[in-house]
């Protein structure tokens, strides 16, 4: 199977077997035709179908639990789901080989983005609103703490580790799932901290781009690069 096959997606058992298969599935469409998850989903399983509280919408938290597999904002700060096979690969490149430190002691991460990434690592895994608390970020507090971790998503340093719901007396959630943030390293393990530094970041590089196109054999050179960066 391929991106630029007609499918649709009617499961949570069938967007898992895809993100297996394919590696890299953004939710929302995005420059490249056909590759999300909105552009192949069943229109009962989207947001406002006929059965709205188990669609692709809340499978988000299942998938990431059932498959291990990372979420985050990776793709031009819309959220991708990436399969942990292919998760070190892409977080070598993304991080061009440096681990948080290093990037921080060679002056490519500033101290604000350390200072949240350190929260995250510990105190991991974390809501998003109970880390706003912590950290003190919001409209009397700190600033800027959206950018910040939509940076350390795409950096491939925190990732969205699972999703939480309020519920109410009766224990009836509600509401829009909470995001909880943890980082890879916390998050896979040993696995990813043994294989994600394992190749130089080019040769990952060239790995995810020849992954890419074999899932996306319409895209050009100029599209897969563009989705890689």
């Amino acid at each position: 199977m391929t991106f630029s096959d007609d499918f649709i997606i009617s499961s949570m058992k069938e967007l898992m077997d895809l993100i297996t298969e394919m590696g890299f599935v953004p939710f929302f469409k995005n420059d490249i035709e056909g590759f999300s998850i909105e552009e192949h989903i069943a229109p009962e399983r989207w947001y406002g179908g006929s059965d709205s509280f188990w669609d692709a919408w809340e499978w988000k938290g299942p998938v990431i639990r059932q498959l291990g597999c990372a979420y985050g904002k990776f793709l031009r700060n819309k959220a991708m789901y990436v399969s942990k096979e292919w998760f070190p690969d892409f977080a070598n490149y993304r991080r061009d080989g440096y681990d948080f430190d290093a990037r921080y002691d060679d002056g490519l991460a500033s101290f604000y983005d350390k200072e949240l990434y350190e929260l995250i690592d510990a105190n991991e895994p974390i809501l998003s609103r109970t880390l706003k608390q912590v950290g003190n970020y919001g409209k009397n507090g700190r600033k800027g703490f959206d950018g910040m971790i939509t940076r350390l998503q795409k950096q491939c340093y925190v990732i969205i580790s699972d999703f939480r719901y309020s519920s109410d007396k009766f224990g009836n959630r509600y509401g829009w799932g909470i995001a909880e943030y943890s980082t890879p390293e916390k998050f896979f393990g040993k696995k990813f901290t043994d294989n994600v530094y394992k190749y130089a970041p080019e040769e990952s590089y060239a790995r995810i781009i020849e992954q890419f196109k074999k899932i996306l054999p319409d895209a050009d050179e100029a599209q897969l690069r563009r989705i890689c960066r």
